[in-house]
């Protein structure tokens, strides 16, 4: 007796016919057939079974290759940030990573320099109204806010004409070792909806509060030209009011806002898929501490950690610039925005500000206040999730150290030892131009540094002169701190 398929035995075979045994739960069936019917069925069945598991086998490959990529993770905030001249590259909808490319005569590069020039000529009337007027932190904010932005600016372009290499590297790397990471879209999608919401919600806000200020301000001007005469003091105090002007200037605030706050979510999204990479190789080493395994194993984990650890650095080498101008903006309004609450309170001290209260409005005369406490607490929660999502990186390049150390002493080899080498003798991490690296102790010291700011500037403030109406502290708040 043998078995032929499942549930069937061959009980002899005499020539041309064979019997074979079917059991079942009730009883136990004889059945003949000839060998030509056998060698049908035998084909029917093992073709049944390949086509089956090549089916499945399909899916799953192509589940794989669709799920968990650069290109499909980074699509949607790429797509967003070009809404606003940032990285003007061609191709980002596109799944090849040859499609991808960059040229100087495309029109998204013809957009950012367009935006460059008009940000370059609010950063020269800021200039030019610090030099007409008293010299003060808030007067020269509006500047530092500005410029920061053109620099951000020239950073994302260089950033574009290294993308199209950066994302060849990064597909070849998929290819050696695919990933089928099903949350980082999600996480990616989800992050950039959250943080645009709370950022429009923040430039709401502090318009909000802008024109119920203007209103009681700029009453005998039209709506529009006293808004734009209060929220933008260092253009309408030395040019003309006029409509186009003020709409001109209005959407180059609206995009250099953006542009602060798309440099934090670019950083967070980078670091989702350098931790996802080293993460894959990480879920391999923990199904494997303490097991018993070849040689053949660590080599090929080690190098496929290696393959992580240098698209680290490949993208660190890109962005580092991007990571610099987030971390440096991020820590300078912080403090700005701190030491303007000690030394006026959340109210602050504008006039305008100080007239709508308890008059008929949205918010009953407390625009300015609501605004001003939503946009510290959402500058200080966005600044700590970019520290913390940012180090996650270096975090998750110390992982396989542990499993090393425990492999077991009859398969300990070169190999491990190599492994334990690199991992040990590397620091993984982004940097900042590499002035300093993003790891989970950054945090802290930027909050000792704030603290330590926080106490020099409030211990050696002396008393403030009267500032221009239309300049206050509350209204360079509203119009510096705004993100959208």
């Amino acid at each position: 007796m043998a078995p032929i398929s499942d549930g069937f035995t061959l009980l002899s075979s005499q020539g041309p016919s064979m019997i074979v045994v079917k059991e079942t739960k009730f009883a136990v069936i004889q059945i003949i057939y000839s060998q030509d019917m056998v060698k049908r069925l035998k084909r029917s069945y093992l073709k049944f079974w390949l086509l089956n598991k090549n089916k499945v086998g399909t899916s799953e490959l192509k589940s794989s290759k669709q799920r968990g990529t650069f290109q499909e993770s980074l699509r949607l905030t790429l797509i967003i940030g070009q809404m606003f001249s940032l990285l003007p590259v061609e191709g980002v909808c596109s799944k090849k990573a040859s499609y991808v490319k960059f040229t100087w005569t495309s029109w998204k590069c013809s957009y950012l320099l367009l935006s460059l020039l008009g940000q370059i000529f609010i950063t020269i009337m800021c200039i030019y109204k610090v030099a007409h007027s008293t010299t003060s932190l808030n007067n020269t904010t509006p500047v530092i806010f500005y410029g920061t932005t053109c620099m951000t600016m020239i950073l994302f372009l260089q950033v574009a004409t290294k993308w199209p290499k950066l994302l060849q590297h990064i597909s070849r790397v998929e290819e050696l070792d695919p990933t089928n990471d099903q949350n980082l879209t999600y996480k990616c999608n989800a992050t950039c909806i959250v943080v645009l919401t709370l950022a429009l919600v923040e430039h709401l806000l502090s318009l909000i509060a802008a024109i119920t200020a203007a209103l009681v301000c700029h009453e005998y001007e039209s709506s529009y030209s006293g808004f734009v005469n209060y929220f933008y003091p260092w253009v309408f105090n030395f040019l003309p009011y006029s409509l186009w002007l003020g709409v001109f200037t209005q959407f180059l605030h609206f995009q250099s806002t953006f542009i602060w706050n798309f440099s934090d979510l670019f950083v967070i999204c980078m670091s989702y898929y350098l931790t996802s990479r080293l993460n894959h190789v990480n879920k391999k080493l923990l199904n494997a501490q303490g097991k018993y395994l070849p040689e053949s194993f660590w080599r090929t984990t080690r190098e496929d950690y290696g393959r992580a650890v240098q698209l680290v650095r490949k993208v660190d080498d890109v962005i580092s610039g991007v990571v610099f101008i987030s971390f440096a903006n991020n820590l300078f309004f912080i403090c700005l925005q701190l030491f303007n609450t000690l030394v006026d309170g959340i109210s602050g001290t504008s006039e305008c500000a100080s007239k709508a209260k308890g008059k008929s409005s949205l918010l009953n005369g407390y625009e300015a206040a609501a605004y001003f406490l939503f946009s510290l607490i959402y500058l200080i929660a966005r600044s700590i999730a970019v520290s913390l999502i940012a180090s996650q990186v270096n975090s998750a390049s110390t992982v396989p150290a542990p499993v090393l150390y425990d492999v077991p002493s009859p398969v300990y080899c070169v190999e491990v030892q190599r492994f334990l080498d690199q991992v040990n003798g590397d620091k993984v991490a982004l940097s900042g131009l590499q002035f300093f690296s993003v790891t989970r102790g950054l945090l802290l010291t930027v909050a000792g540094t704030i603290v330590t700011y926080e106490l020099v500037m409030f211990q050696f403030s002396g008393p403030q002169p009267d500032a221009v109406p239309t300049i206050s502290t509350l209204s360079y708040n509203t119009t510096v701190a705004s993100i959208f």
